[in-house]
């Protein structure tokens, strides 16, 4: 990256890794320096959380709001009814109007945590379908739709790598990249927006909403992509072995999270504490460079930084403790997930490999047994092989320890 920029927010999406992409790095900046911009992202409502991958997202909000700039959280109550295609293979299972509505109230409890929507520059949350679903059909068609050439919507990438694997591709979905162009513009037309931001995979969408905002509205907007995340083994971020990394409490503890995180591989740390975390590039690029144990304590500052943004500093600090308790001493630990169990759910009692799955720390039954016969999984800290091995009302009295691997545990008791 060569771009030397003027504005505070560009110079730090350049240096803590941010920027993949951008139409025109100079006006953009010279805009950041004029006045305040308004930028957005949009977020589908296709589960009552996001999850880790859409963290680096929300960390760009936060950043364009922290160098005084307007953040523009933009629910998609409108779109989510048809569903991104974008490097999907098959198509989205259609929600009802109200599980999109239960998800976006989900969703906003995350926004509240990383940005300020009643200071200076208030972050403003808005809801595509308040455009969207009154929409005339023919009245758009050839008030919008004329502006679209299909030879070009097919030329994107997201497109094409799924009509190039010969896999159906509906006319509902191809509509969806016409509906984020169309938010681009009301957001301009309505707001004075002058940025989109998003994952590298939105290019061809955000190039669409600039070209139709010219075309209509013959406005200047700006777009910007940050690199598709994956960690130095190839996974992609945001997921674990035992499923995503939400980033709602009441779908995973803040203790999983934060143990996501000082799991990191030694190789992503510096530059998570620069995506993730608010600590100064330099710090970031000297705890990225220790090794052997010392990379250890820069995994647990990662863990520390990133939980307190998402849970609050009191999450984190008991996470910590509970690690400490767990890994140094062998304990149980406050504030392990728990699967609290009722007498009914019990019954006669309860097999090891049952109890492995309805803890999490295996998939299914087959993953459970298979943990067991390798000798992985400890009860109380003892090595247990037996899959079919049962518990009783009796046994679990008091919390039972189940721990895969030195990382995973879970207490399991009688609710």
């Amino acid at each position: 990256m060569t771009y030397h920029p003027k504005s505070d927010f560009m110079r730090v999406m350049i240096e803590r890794g941010f920027l993949a992409d951008c139409t025109d790095y100079q006006g953009l900046d010279e805009a950041l320096v004029k006045g305040v911009v308004p930028g957005y992202i949009g977020f589908d409502a296709t589960a009552k959380s996001l999850h880790v991958g859409s963290l680096i997202q929300i960390m760009m909000l936060r950043w364009l709001q922290k160098t005084g700039h307007q953040p523009i959280t933009l629910m998609g109550g409108g779109t989510t009814k048809v569903g991104d295609p974008s490097f999907r293979a098959d198509e989205r299972p259609l929600l009802t109007p109200e599980a999109i509505d239960d998800n976006i109230a989900g969703i906003k409890k995350v926004f509240a945590k990383y940005l300020d929507y009643e200071g200076e520059t208030p972050a403003l949350m808005l809801n595509n379908a308040e455009w969207l679903d009154d929409l005339n059909y023919l009245d758009f068609l050839r008030d919008i739709g004329r502006h679209f050439s299909v030879n070009r919507m097919l030329s994107f990438e997201s497109v094409k790598s799924r009509l190039d694997r010969e896999q159906s591709l509906s006319f509902l979905e191809f509509n969806y990249m016409i509906l984020q162009a169309y938010d681009f513009l009301e957001l301009n037309r309505r707001y004075g927006c002058l940025l989109q931001m998003g994952g590298s995979d939105q290019w061809g969408n955000i190039v669409n909403g600039i070209d139709l905002t010219r075309r209509v509205l013959d406005h200047e907007i700006y777009g910007l992509t940050s690199p598709l995340l994956t960690t130095s083994d190839g996974k992609k971020m945001g997921k674990s072995a035992t499923g995503a990394i939400w980033l709602n409490e009441d779908m995973l503890s803040s203790y999983e999270f934060w143990q996501f995180w000082r799991n990191t591989t030694d190789a992503d740390v510096g530059r998570f504490l620069k995506l993730y975390t608010e600590l100064p590039v330099e710090e970031c690029d000297r705890l990225g460079a220790l090794e052997g144990s010392e990379i250890n304590d820069a995994k647990i500052i990662l863990a520390n930084e990133v939980t307190t943004l998402c849970h609050g500093r009191d999450a984190a600090q008991a996470a910590e403790a509970t690690a400490r308790e767990v890994f140094e001493k062998g304990g149980v630990g406050d504030d392990l997930p728990t699967l609290a169990l009722s007498a009914e759910e019990l019954g006669d009692g309860i097999s090891l490999a049952q109890l492995v799955v309805r803890s999490g720390l295996a998939k299914s039954g087959k993953d459970g047994k298979r943990l067991i016969a390798e000798g992985a999984l400890k009860v109380d800290d003892e090595t247990c092989t037996d899959a079919g091995r049962m518990f009783t009302a009796a046994d679990l009295g008091q919390p039972v320890k189940l721990s895969a691997g030195k990382k995973r545990h879970a207490l399991v008791e009688l609710g």
